[in-house]
């Protein structure tokens, strides 16, 4: 590409010293003299001056006779006819200057002419985003790499053992075609991953070229979409044509959605002639146009399957969907052992407890996890990485960092202190509740003023009504706690309140949990909010009129309100457990597991003498 440029370069600077030159010569050919004015005036009057071309400042012409020097045209600068009169009188010689143009008249030729030059090929590469300029504005941006160059094989992918079963045959049509032809069956021609962002579907698409041993492109859907209509497509056309010369390929599509988002979809002014639908169009038709016999296949990654075109997900073109989900368990153990084997742990360092304290998170978040704790025992100056730094850098995922900096008043402190406090023991309160691992009430992030810290003891993909509700509950509980001892509502069970209404609405609308709804789905969105988290990847449907929608919103008022209560009672019964750890939470500012389980047992007693006490 270099090498381009300074050829282009060269030419230029060529023309422009032949142009010189010419004109040099030509101006050989026509020699003129510069005369003083006076010998001009002269001339005149002894009438040998043949003709003259007059200006406001030059006169030039030719004489009838030549000078000494053999010149026969002439050039001269003018004199105000006073000041000619004048000098005449005294008899004085006089003359103007000549100013030389020549490089006056170069600039104003060729000036312009290289400032367009310029502005073109500098607007030129900016648009074909460092790819020679204009004339390679249609070219693919895909990054070839070699087997060499993508250095992952499945052995450094982890949790999704599904997910590598399937693409394990893509690897051995790769490596045996003509196998898979002896019974007249054919791969696939592509292959989609979907999950959610962070699972590891990039890494999946480099460890099967990596295993066949093949060429693979590289390329994000967002990149074939430009500000020239037709230049999408173009870029795809060049893709594939790179792609069948180093056949058998992978062609890997990163971020489909961006380039396969589906047709006529974006009101009035969404037609068929916009760039990203005939980019869209040119994918099609390449898909169609190639065997998969020939050795190319096309993996594409997505985390929004809903909002792709249907054309693309029919057979013959991504004939496979393959899930990369979030790990579960041992999935975790497995990607925790990879990404920490440049890690230097203590010897009290176990993938399995630090899987345990992450539910949810995907490869991303774990490959992100031990590059925290790695970082703060750094930090601390430690020889190894210890599981306290783990404990840690889970807490500053989740919760934020620490920001002991930010002074709560006497009063603010006390009521946080209650609120947390209620989460817990009202967690520890339930049966089948997580395990409450730490409270605090040491600011973190960006509003959270403390925080209550559970961890599962195992991976959930089921609840009941009563466990929903139970989370609701601890999640209420903090508001509860407030009640119970302040008698007054805070702003600070803002995010409690919106977790347990999508809950409650999710209960009503998605669950068929409302015995006065019934077993109907009225909302569909492909959302889950097992674990308070919601994991929904599309926007919300709405399949009901108003009617329906105010018995929807007080069937999620109704069943919230009857959680709450359930909670103030549970509190009112533990009233004395929660006003001693509210203030050993003030004095120590964060519990442990082995302090909270104290005080679980205290409410424990406490509850079973006021209903001994009831029943008396």
């Amino acid at each position: 590409m270099k090498r381009q440029s300074k050829f282009n370069l060269g030419y230029w600077a060529a023309a422009v010293l032949a142009i010189l030159a010419i004109q040099y010569v030509a101006s050989l050919g026509q020699q003129v003299a510069t005369i003083p004015y006076s010998q001009f005036q002269q001339l005149v009057r002894d009438g040998k001056v043949a003709d003259a071309g007059i200006s406001d400042r030059f006169v030039q012409g030719t004489l009838k006779e030549a000078l000494p020097g053999g010149e026969t045209r002439f050039a001269t600068t003018r004199v105000e006819p006073e000041l000619a009169e004048e000098l005449d009188r005294h008899g004085v010689r006089y003359s103007g200057r000549i100013e030389s143009t020549l490089l006056r008249d170069l600039l104003s030729l060729f000036l312009p002419i290289l400032l367009f030059v310029g502005v073109w090929y500098f607007l030129g590469r900016r648009l074909a985003g460092g790819q020679g300029g204009l004339m390679q504005i249609g070219k693919s941006k895909a990054k070839v790499y070699v087997e060499s160059d993508t250095g992952v094989t499945f052995k450094d992918v982890a949790g999704v053992d599904e997910a590598k079963d399937e693409l394990h045959e893509i690897v051995d049509f790769l490596r045996e075609p003509e196998r898979y032809g002896r019974l007249g069956g054919r791969m696939p021609k592509g292959v989609l991953l979907v999950g959610p962002p962070g699972t590891g579907k990039t890494l999946l698409a480099k460890a099967v070229a990596g295993e066949a041993k093949v060429a693979f492109f590289s390329i994000s859907g967002a990149e074939f979409v430009e500000m020239f209509v037709g230049v999408g497509a173009a870029r795809v056309r060049d893709l594939f044509e790179q792609a069948r010369g180093k056949a058998p390929a992978i062609i890997f599509i990163d971020e489909l959605d961006a380039l396969g988002r589906a047709r006529g979809v974006g009101g009035p002014y969404a037609g068929g002639h916009s760039e990203a639908e005939q980019t869209l169009n040119q994918l099609l038709v390449e898909m169609d146009g190639f065997d998969s016999r020939s050795g190319l296949v096309i993996i594409a990654a997505t985390n929004r399957p809903e909002i792709l075109d249907p054309a693309l997900l029919r057979a013959g073109r991504f004939d496979r969907q393959v899930l990369v989900d979030r790990p579960d368990k041992s999935g975790r153990v497995a990607i925790l052992n990879v990404h920490l084997r440049k890690v230097t742990l203590a010897p009290d360092v176990d993938a399995e407890k630090v899987a345990a304290l992450t539910p949810g998170f995907t490869g991303a978040d774990l490959a992100n996890l031990g590059n925290e704790a790695a970082l703060l025992a750094t930090r601390r100056g430690a020889d190894a990485v210890t599981m306290a730094d783990f404990n840690n850098a889970v807490e500053r995922i989740i919760a934020g960092l620490e920001k002991r900096n930010r002074l709560l008043n006497p009063r603010e402190r006390e009521i946080v202190a209650y609120h947390e406090m209620g989460h817990a023991l009202v967690a520890l309160a339930l049966p089948g509740a997580d395990p409450v691992h730490k409270v605090s009430i040491i600011p973190r992030g960006v509003g959270a003023l403390g925080y209550t810290i559970q961890r599962p003891t195992e991976d959930r993909f089921l609840m009941t009504r009563e466990e929903l509700e139970h989370k609701m509950m601890v999640l209420l509980g903090g508001r509860a706690a407030e009640l119970t001892v302040f008698n007054h509502l805070s702003t600070g069970a803002a995010d409690d309140l919106r977790r347990v209404t999508d809950i409650a609405r999710g209960m009503v609308a998605r669950y068929g949990m409302s015995e006065r709804l019934g077993n109907v789905a009225y909302e569909r969105d492909g959302r889950s909010f097992l674990g308070g988290q919601d994991m929904g990847m599309g926007p919300r449907e709405r399949d009901y009129g108003e009617d329906t929608g105010n018995a929807i919103d007080a069937e999620v008022r109704a069943i919230t309100d009857g959680v709450l209560e359930r909670t103030l009672g549970l509190l009112r019964e533990r009233r004395d457990a929660l006003e001693r750890s509210a203030r050993r939470l003030l004095e120590k500012e964060t519990l442990d597991e082995a302090e909270l389980a104290e005080f679980a047992q205290l409410a424990a007693g406490q509850s079973a003498e006021q209903r001994r006490a009831a029943a008396e």
